[in-house]
């Protein structure tokens, strides 16, 4: 029995030694992309060139990022990215949260046709050019709106917060109905509050997306300033630096980005537009497992 109790405990030794050694090289395998990032947009940009640097700078710096900031349109853009995020991720929850809980209930008629139907749209699009033309008829360019709007409602949304529903007890929604609650009650004050963790994880999804997008910006407000967003502003620093400083304005951006390298300048961009997601997703995480999986088990 000693034995015995002394195998297992060296097992146990030699199990847990592997589970550290092997969580340790995830862990700076995750890390150390990062942490190259980080020590490249804080290295010098002539000495980036050399190459050779991996997890600290080798000639530290703040040029790549006084070289962003010191662009004009950087603040206006930073405003619009954080309000088409904020109303944006807020308003696509709403829709995506309403259609779904509208598609769980059983009672309702048209729920294959417009399952179906929203379905079809994850698979199908109408493409640049008819989005464009729409977008157009719908006198949304050169409009906030055009941000929203389009993707008011994804497809996938509302199929995971569906699940997600259909997984909680239909006695809920009946008792609630007992007494005397209607549909939109049902939704504010029994589902909404239950579905917090699949909810939490489509709001990150929806934000992400939100601050991440340049696209939509470059075709439907390129040359409204007023509505221009901190990527789509970036983008054209990186652009520019790529080019060879070819665009000027009252910081003379141009005689700036001439002493700077691409890979500097691309670094110090990508710090930039990954901290706000980084210190929003640590307040979601623990929803985030939750959200994508039990939406998915049925009881």
């Amino acid at each position: 029995m000693a034995g015995s109790a002394f195998n297992s405990t060296r097992s146990e030794k030699i199990f847990d030694w592997f589970n550290y050694t092997f969580l340790t090289l995830v862990l700076i395998v995750t890390l150390y992309p990062f942490l190259n990032v980080l020590a490249i947009s804080l290295n010098d940009s002539t000495d980036t060139v050399r190459g050779g640097i991996y997890l600290w700078p080798r000639a530290f710096t703040w040029d790549n990022y006084q070289t962003i900031f010191n662009y004009t349109g950087l603040i206006q853009g930073l405003k619009i990215s954080i309000l088409r995020t904020l109303v944006g991720t807020v308003l696509g929850l709403i829709a995506a949260s309403m259609l779904a809980f509208t598609l769980s209930r059983v009672d309702f008629r048209g729920r294959k046709f417009i399952s179906t139907f929203v379905a079809l749209t994850m698979y199908f699009s109408g493409g640049i050019v008819p989005t464009y033309i729409l977008m157009r008829d719908l006198h949304l360019i050169g409009t906030f709106w055009v941000y929203v709007l389009p993707g008011l409602v994804s497809g996938f949304n509302v199929f995971i917060i569906r699940s997600f529903i259909d997984g909680l007890p239909f006695a809920l929604q009946e008792s609630a109905k007992l007494d005397g609650a209607n549909d939109f009650t049902i939704y504010y004050r029994v589902i909404l509050p239950l579905c917090k963790p699949v909810l939490a994880t489509i709001s990150l999804f929806l934000a992400v997306g939100q601050w991440n997008s340049w696209f939509d910006t470059y075709l439907y407000n390129g040359t409204k300033q007023q509505w221009t967003t901190l990527q789509y502003e970036l983008m054209k620093v990186l652009q520019s630096t790529q080019q060879g400083g070819n665009m000027t304005n009252a910081n003379d951006l141009a005689t700036q980005l001439a002493h700077v390298s691409p890979d500097s300048i691309k670094m110090a961009i990508t710090i930039v537009v990954t901290i706000p997601i980084l210190v929003v997703y640590p307040f979601l995480q623990r929803y985030f497992v939750g959200g994508m999986t039990l939406g998915a088990v049925k009881s």
